[in-house]
């Protein structure tokens, strides 16, 4: 009997562009989003504007400095990483060349670039060949010129940032996607821009997580009571009702996912044992979503080490990603 082929590495088979869409949320606040691509988010003051997450690439970035030409020729001086992965912030170069003076990052996200971003860096060129068309024009790593916070949750850590006439706040609330996440709140028009700590319709990637600590942080989002949100992959969601679709979407696949990851460390199961399990729960609900098969292995992986107890996730790189695929979707 022959063998099922194995499915294409990460997302190497997706190489159609995705419709890009930018669109205004409030008086200064704007969405770029792509079908289930990485979003961005940009607010834009009387004085100055700032992005959140620099797309994966200068190229990727100067398409979105276009849109913003569109509306406002103020100086864009502010980058917010709200996280250290390499798809978010390896852009970045292109906005300090038109004159971005200040790279935002927690303390929590500077350290994962020490410990592991140049890792990151190449595991995710191989895994977003699209994403990452250009990449010879990336100098190298992003490296953030202000660092908030002490890598603990809350606001105490918190940045405020006045782009005239509107207000942006900035700090890291608690981990979840990794364990620098970092969002911006502009309080007066309530719209949250919250990096891949939420998602909507889109696969939620939890290979860098801290799962555990994850539903405690929604629920933190949650009390903001936004009324628009810029999520990391899906379109952006407006009004509180759909707000709470993407925070309720996010905490399923979260909790869905960590448990099984439980059931199987509990069962000591093999981690192909654990995918097979996963899959039970999870295909039913989100085996539809973009970016879906990319996501589960990474997860499942991440879901079985942590319950295991292993509570820094283990680093990502080019050879450990192709042994973990071979291993888990054949």
């Amino acid at each position: 009997m022959s063998q099922a082929p194995t499915k294409a590495f990460a997302s190497q088979a997706d190489l159609t562009d995705k419709k890009i869409t930018f669109e205004q949320l409030s008086a200064h606040c704007w969405a770029y989003t792509a079908e289930g691509d990485p979003n961005s988010g940009v607010i834009i003051g009387e004085k100055f504007i700032m992005v959140s997450d620099a797309t994966a690439t200068p190229d990727l970035a100067r398409d979105l400095i276009a849109r913003i030409r569109g509306v406002s020729s103020l100086p864009i001086k502010y980058v917010l990483l709200t996280h250290y992965h390499a798809v978010r912030v390896l852009g970045a170069s292109a906005y300090i060349a038109e004159g971005a003076t200040e790279v935002i990052a927690s303390q929590g996200t500077y350290e994962l670039i020490v410990e592991r971003g140049a890792q990151d860096m190449q595991s995710e060129i191989d895994r977003f060949p699209r994403l990452f068309r250009g990449q010879e024009s990336i100098p190298g790593l992003t490296w953030p010129t202000m660092v908030i916070g002490d890598g603990k949750p809350g606001r105490q850590g918190s940045l405020t940032v006045d782009l005239g006439g509107v207000k942006v706040q900035i700090w890291h609330p608690g981990p979840g996607h990794t364990r620098g996440d970092t969002i911006a709140w502009v309080e007066e028009e309530k719209v949250l821009f919250s990096g891949d700590l939420v998602e909507y319709n889109a696969g939620v990637y939890t290979g860098d997580a801290q799962l555990e600590e994850w539903p405690a942080t929604l629920a933190a989002l949650r009390e903001l009571k936004a009324e628009a949100i810029v999520p990391g992959r899906g379109e952006a969601m407006k009004g509180n009702a759909d707000v709470n679709k993407a925070l309720d979407y996010t905490h399923r696949w979260v909790t869905t996912l960590f448990e099984a990851g439980k059931q199987a460390a509990a069962a000591n199961m093999d981690l192909k044992a654990a995918m097979a399990h996963t899959r039970q729960a999870m295909d039913p609900v989100f085996g539809h979503v973009f970016i879906y098969e990319h996501c589960l292995p990474f997860d499942v992986s991440r879901a079985y080490d942590e319950a295991k107890g292993i509570k820094n996730p283990r680093i990502w790189t080019a050879a450990r990603d192709q042994e973990m695929w071979n291993a888990l979707q054949a």
